[in-house]
């Protein structure tokens, strides 16, 4: 795709990834993504904002063919999706400076190997003229490294973001056309790199607001020309209380679990609570994920294996834990064979959360009478936390 007019002077470089399907080895991308770069060009000097993933460096590079100059190279982030093409940028342009902040310029150097004396290192809200525009730099720590930092264009209020709002999604749209595909594309792209940051990340929302901002240019997906919505939607997911909901990721090798979790989300669903279940063998993470950012109770549903949970049960709990979400409440339902370990096991794996754990409901081989009683008792429990709490 060519470089693309934005205002006047001020271009969207980069590249469409419609074939890819996973992030970091991790991420599912259902949507595929965008490398989003940026080109200014000042009355006196020029600036590229970002480069893209090395795979697809030879069309931002058609894309700066015919530019004379690139004075600044703006890495807002050192991870390679952004920072990859820097060097091969550096080639064209040998007398461009690296604009980063100090965690960045030692990091790049590590990852990259770009040589220190190309560094410019900036100070949070410092500004950078290029003559007719001013860029000013916002640092925003665990956005979601440590490293990072968003460019504010103060005469055409854009904010150049990188990870912060992005979204992943592949499409020729350079503006967000559909609000509620990039909402969910969006919110999933928070919960999967953002989530455990939510107290630093309330911070830099706060330094934002200071700031007239009538467009947002993220990294990756479409720009944002009214911003306001994607603003509030962090705000929610940042500082706003967790739902009414209960997130419930499985596994049943034989039924005898998923016989207990389908009577306790029917038991919930009869009080009034939402429930969202994950049958973990086939599950997105991305989806599980974007469920814990709004959930007030987790539920984990197990048999034994081994003396101990499922591994896909075992990984949703460590998830859940690397994820940080705002949880209140958790439980452990499943059942067992001959004894083991369950409980423990994935109690003493969710030391990151703040959660009141409520009484599991583990069963021998098939779910009984009393196993039905408990797991009544178990969706009352919830019920009184969750009326006992501010919920939305």
């Amino acid at each position: 795709m060519n470089k693309r007019l934005i205002r006047e002077k001020i271009y969207w470089l980069g590249a469409v990834d419609w074939d890819r399907r996973l992030f970091d080895s991790l991420i599912p991308l259902p949507d595929g993504t965008t490398y989003n770069a940026y080109l200014i060009e000042g009355s006196e000097k020029t600036a590229l904002l970002d480069t893209v993933d090395p795979p697809m460096e030879d069309k931002l590079m058609a894309q700066l063919e015919g530019i004379p100059k690139i004075d600044y190279l703006i890495s807002h982030h050192a991870e390679q999706d952004h920072s990859g093409t820097i060097g091969r940028v550096l080639e064209k342009f040998p007398g461009a400076s690296v604009v980063v902040t100090a965690k960045a310029k030692t990091m790049l150097m590590d990852l990259l190997q770009i040589p220190e004396d190309k560094f410019l290192t900036v100070d949070d809200g410092q500004a950078l003229s290029l003559g007719d525009k001013t860029l000013k730099f916002i640092h925003t720590p665990w956005v979601h490294w440590p490293e990072t930092m968003v460019t504010y264009l103060e005469e055409d209020r854009i904010l150049f973001s990188c990870d912060f709002f992005g979204s992943h999604i592949a499409t020729s749209d350079l503006y967000v056309i559909d609000r509620c595909r990039v909402y969910e594309a969006a919110k999933r792209y928070f919960a999967e790199i953002m989530m455990p940051f939510r107290s630093i990340i309330a911070k830099n929302l706060d330094k934002l607001k200071d700031y007239e901002i009538d467009m947002i240019a993220p990294s990756h997906g479409q720009i944002y020309d009214d911003p306001a919505w994607i603003m509030d939607a962090y705000g929610q997911w940042v500082n706003g209380p967790p739902q009414n909901l209960v997130v419930l990721p499985y596994v049943s090798m034989h039924g005898s679990t998923r016989q207990m979790v389908d009577y306790l989300t029917a038991a919930l669903a009869e009080k009034g609570i939402r429930v969202e279940l994950f049958d973990l063998p086939v599950t997105d993470i991305g989806k599980l994920a974007m469920s814990l950012v709004d959930a007030a109770t987790i539920v984990v549903g197990t048999p034994t294996v081994l003396a101990g949970p499922h591994p896909a049960a075992a990984y949703a709990a460590f998830l859940a834990n690397a994820l940080r979400p705002k949880a209140r409440f958790l439980s452990i339902v499943g059942s067992y064979g001959w004894g083991g370990k369950t409980v423990e096991t994935l109690a003493g794996m969710i030391g990151n959360l703040k959660v009141e754990v409520l009484d599991p409901v583990l069963c021998k081989g098939l779910p009984k009478q009393d196993t039905f009683e408990a797991l009544d008792n178990l969706a009352d429990a919830i019920a009184a936390k969750h009326r006992g709490q501010e919920l939305v």
